[in-house]
């Protein structure tokens, strides 16, 4: 997964079984030897939740914060022992700095052309609102030559790190089926900038799982999707349904409900992914009473084997943020040689978002009605 090439599809049938230790899994990614400063522009909730106290555990310099809502800045940097740039400018102007855009999809065009020319920059999901704005985002990147990466950071979780380095031993062989399903009830009220935009389960949701199959799988010739929303929330839609299409004899779906109300007894959150010799199952606990979130969980089982529980060492917030930067900041250091969530692959995770909505928008093939 995020650590080389694609693993799956290389993965090969072994004559005998191999033994599981679950706890040489690997579920982190290397800190750079000597971390940049980090400038954080835009100050919403995900910065309080996940960037800086991912940073502070892994002791990453934060130079400090600028937001367009000064007073907003204010409050996080006091929060966070920082400080708050009194304008773009003076944020931008900070020497060495790796920039973090933690911004709504439709600012990154706004904020780009004014970062140095080479410069190392991090983009909050998704890469824009749609893949006209993801293209320009690569190009632009592309013109001022910027080491630029997208937060797709699930794929840096310690639980999707830990799967992609049991693919990569071996342990499930190839992957036949693999199935995202989510049960649950989202606190929508959590992110008001989401009202009014056409798009937002898959392009603000999804997009995470859609990204993390790409990663374990490579990218899909083609989707099949439905999203849609619910009579509880004025949002564009809070539901998806998708079937991907890969290999002949894999099977790649997943179910997305974010209206599931009624308690916690049946709510759920997971990845499933069955190989020709194993299997794995993964928790997200995080999305399970969020923001306050559940542990996540990772079990894994060889063919005629038990399920073994892999223990964590971290959770999705704040842990996968720290891989993301760290990834960033190596890469621009030249220690990693290669940026994972680059734009230039995060531009395919664009792609697919959009396929699935154009794929929503057409009609259902007819079913007759008559002999």
């Amino acid at each position: 997964m995020v650590s080389g090439g694609p693993t799956c599809p290389k993965c090969s049938m072994s004559t005998e079984p191999v033994p599981i230790d679950v706890m040489a899994l690997r579920q982190s990614w290397p800190a750079p030897h000597a971390p940049r400063p980090i400038v954080i522009i835009g100050a919403g909730g995900i910065i309080n939740d996940a960037h800086l106290p991912a940073y502070r555990l892994a002791g990453l310099p934060v130079a400090g914060v600028y937001d367009l809502d000064a007073a907003r800045a204010q409050l996080v940097a006091g929060r966070w022992d920082t400080q708050a740039f009194a304008t773009l400018e003076e944020a931008i102007a900070v020497p060495g700095a790796v920039y973090d855009l933690a911004l709504p999809p439709g600012a990154h065009l706004d904020v780009l052309p004014r970062l140095p020319d080479g410069a190392a920059v991090l983009l909050q999901k998704p890469m824009g609102r749609d893949l006209a704005e993801a293209t320009a985002i690569l190009h632009l990147a592309r013109q001022k030559s910027l080491k630029a990466a997208v937060n797709f950071q699930l794929r840096f979780s310690p639980m999707m790190l830990a799967v992609a380095d049991a693919l990569e031993r071996g342990w499930l062989g190839r992957l036949v089926d693999v199935e995202v399903h989510l049960n649950l009830v989202t606190p929508w009220h959590l992110f008001p900038f989401l009202k009014g935009m056409p798009r937002v389960e898959i392009a603000v949701h999804s997009i995470h799982y859609l990204d993390t199959l790409r990663a374990v799988l490579g990218n899909p010739v083609g989707v099949h999707a439905r999203t849609l929303g619910h009579p509880s929330t004025d949002l564009a839609q809070t539901r998806t349904t998708a079937i991907l299409d890969y290999a002949a004899d894999q099977r790649v779906t997943f179910s997305i409900n974010h209206n599931h109300d009624f308690g916690r007894k049946f709510q759920d959150a997971s990845f499933r992914f069955e190989g020709t010799e194993g299997a794995a199952m993964v928790k997200l606990g995080l999305l399970l009473n969020y923001p306050e979130g559940e542990p996540d969980e990772l079990w894994i089982t060889r063919m005629g084997g038990d399920w073994k529980e892999v223990p964590l060492t971290g959770r999705w917030f704040p842990h996968a943020f720290i891989g993301t930067m760290s990834n960033l900041q190596r890469f621009a250091a030249g220690e990693d040689d290669r940026l994972i969530t680059s734009v230039e692959d995060a531009w395919h995770t664009m792609a697919l978002a959009e396929a699935a909505f154009e794929s929503a928008a057409r009609p259902a093939t007819p079913v007759r009605t008559s002999p």
